[in-house]
């Protein structure tokens, strides 16, 4: 896999689980950085074989615990299923 230049290393550290400076619960952030979050819905469609690679790949590179979609459910098309995944952003 090529190497991702720092810039965008530095971009996608909003995204990973973990990349806020120290771990905090909600009742210890400011007011002001509660709000600063924002949810972002990832939505895989496709056969069951190509959502599940594809979790799987994001698994991989550590963008997010398989077990952290939803179960595969099917579509109105045949042969399709989705799966969801909510991050929250820091904005």
């Amino acid at each position: 896999m090529p190497e991702l230049p720092k810039s965008t290393l530095s971009n996608l550290r909003q995204y990973l689980p973990g990349a806020e400076s120290s771990p905090a619960t909600p009742n210890q952030l400011p007011q002001q950085q509660l709000s600063k979050r924002e949810p972002v819905k990832h939505l895989l469609i496709g056969s069951a074989q190509a959502v599940t690679i594809t979790i799987h790949r994001l698994h991989l590179i550590g963008y997010a615990s398989v077990g952290d979609w939803s179960p595969l459910l099917p579509t109105a098309n045949p042969d399709e299923v989705m799966s969801i995944l909510i991050r929250q952003l820091l904005m």
